[in-house]
C-alpha cells in the first residue's frame, strides 16, 4: 500500500511488521458501538522494522505522544463506522508519518549579513547610544 508523490520518495512499510487488533470504538453510536469492534489499534515497532536507519532515527526523534519509550508507534483509528475503513485509515496515517521523515532535513548554511543590514544595525546602535546619553544627569560648572 503506497501513496506516491512526484516530489517525495515514498517508503513502504511491510504489512508483516504491523500488528493490528480490533477494539470497540469510543463515543456515541448507540447499540452498535457496544456490540461491534470497529476501531483499529495499529502497533508498529520502529527499532525492529526494516526501515532505513536514518528514517528510524528521525521517527524516534519525533516528539509524538503516539510513540512509546520502547519505540512502538501506536495508532488508534476510529473515525469511520466500519473496520475496513478504519484499518485503511490507520495504514494511511502510518505511511504519512513514515514518509514525513523519509527525506532528511537540509542542513542550514550560515550566511553573512548584508552591507545594508550592517549599516542599519550601526545606525540604530548610534541612535540608542544618543538616547541613553541624553538620560545622563547634566553636569554643571560646579561639579
Amino acid at each position: 500500500m503506497a501513496i506516491s508523490s512526484p516530489l517525495i520518495e515514498t517508503l513502504l512499510v511491510d504489512e508483516s511488521e504491523v500488528e493490528i487488533s480490533a477494539i470497540r470504538a469510543q463515543g456515541a453510536g448507540g447499540q452498535n458501538v457496544n456490540k461491534v469492534s470497529s476501531a483499529i489499534h495499529l502497533r508498529f515497532d520502529i527499532p525492529a522494522s526494516s526501515l532505513p536507519e536514518g528514517v528510524k532515527e528521525r521517527l524516534l526523534a519525533l516528539r509524538d505522544a503516539r510513540i512509546t519509550s520502547e519505540g512502538v508507534l501506536i495508532i488508534k483509528a476510529q473515525r469511520f463506522r466500519t473496520q475496513d475503513k478504519n484499518r485503511l485509515d490507520a495504514y494511511l496515517r502510518l505511511h504519512d508519518l513514515v514518509n514525513s521523515v523519509a527525506t532528511p532535513p537540509t542542513p542550514r548554511r550560515p550566511t553573512k549579513p548584508t552591507y545594508g543590514s550592517k549599516q542599519r544595525r550601526l545606525q540604530t546602535k548610534g541612535a540608542r547610544a544618543q538616547t541613553k546619553s541624553l538620560r545622563a544627569p547634566v553636569r554643571g560648572q560646579d561639579d
